[in-house]
């Protein structure tokens, strides 16, 4: 088995779990202060790895340049603005649905990477997306009858743009993101892909924290006085973008992504079994397509 696909699954279950706890603080915290533990509590142990993987590991420090600097303040400015409308989504929609629409990603994350990388989808590979989509789309759908005529009509409503903005964010983030680990060449991928996280999540820590102070300087109180579960939050938040980071450092990035979706099939469960949500027949469509598109992905490979 290739190494990019255990790091992958092993990032979607923490994601996961970084989503339920963002959405126990959410009712303790503003959509701001919910997003800025995601960086927060999680820039010291990303700075905590580097650090030991150069220490200890022997790794050398990557030079920085101006192409990294520029990808990855792209890919943090759109993975703030990603996670704060994935975060706002919790508001409208239950936490299966209102995370289904942001996972358009895959797709999304295939044509920027083409667009901006010249990455290539394999055959199987785009049948695969696409497999998976139609998940997306009956999970997006399970409140309602499952026929084209809902579909097409519920892409104008209000939840659902909010969730392709937030995979369109998350696609262009993850392309630029990768474009900034491997413009650092030569010093491995785990060195490459734990520089980058260390960096971009530093810059992600101090955009929250300036924006906070001049929107919501309430937030930061709050935020503090909530610091145990968000410590936890950003444990499992940095652990799962360090496996991020490293499978797309090795792996094209909408492989990666795609591949990333059985997290959808542990937020069904999360969404069954912790917050005592009803699981519609749509969603339960939309977990076989996903587990199909995990399968045509690995068989692909």
């Amino acid at each position: 088995m290739e190494l990019w696909i255990p790091i992958t699954f092993a990032a979607a279950f923490l994601q996961n779990l970084r989503s339920a706890m963002q959405k126990y603080l959410k009712g303790r915290l503003s959509t701001s202060g919910a997003t800025f533990v995601r960086f927060g509590f999680g820039f010291p142990l990303a700075v905590l790895y580097v650090t030991v993987l150069h220490g200890v590991g022997g790794m050398a420090w990557p030079p920085l340049h101006g192409t990294f600097l520029v990808y990855a303040a792209i890919g943090g400015i759109l993975q703030i603005m990603a996670t704060f409308l994935l975060v706002h989504l919790f508001s409208y929609r239950n936490f299966a649905v209102g995370t289904a629409y942001s996972k358009t990603e895959p797709l999304q994350t295939a044509v920027f990477g083409i667009i901006i990388l010249g990455d290539t989808v394999s055959p199987g590979a785009a049948i695969a997306i696409l497999v998976g989509l139609g998940g997306v789309v009956a999970m997006s759908m399970a409140h309602g009858p499952l026929t084209v005529r809902t579909f097409l009509s519920s892409l104008v409503h209000r939840t659902a743009l909010i969730g392709l903005a937030s995979g369109a964010c998350f696609g262009v983030s993850a392309v630029s993101i990768r474009a900034a680990s491997l413009s650092l060449g030569g010093p491995g991928f785990l060195m490459q892909a734990a520089f980058t996280l260390a960096w971009v999540i530093g810059f992600q820590s101090l955009v929250m924290l300036a924006y906070m102070y001049w929107r919501e300087p309430g937030q930061i109180a709050a935020v503090w006085r909530s610091r145990r579960p968000a410590a936890l939050v950003g444990l499992t938040g940095s652990t799962a973008s360090a496996c991020w980071f490293t499978a797309m450092t090795i792996q094209n990035a909408a492989y990666v992504r795609a591949l990333g979706q059985i997290e959808l099939i542990f937020t069904v469960a999360a969404s069954y079994f912790f917050f005592r949500e009803q699981i519609k027949r749509a969603e339960l469509i939309g977990v076989a397509l996903i587990a199909a598109c995990i399968l045509i992905l690995l068989l692909g490979r």
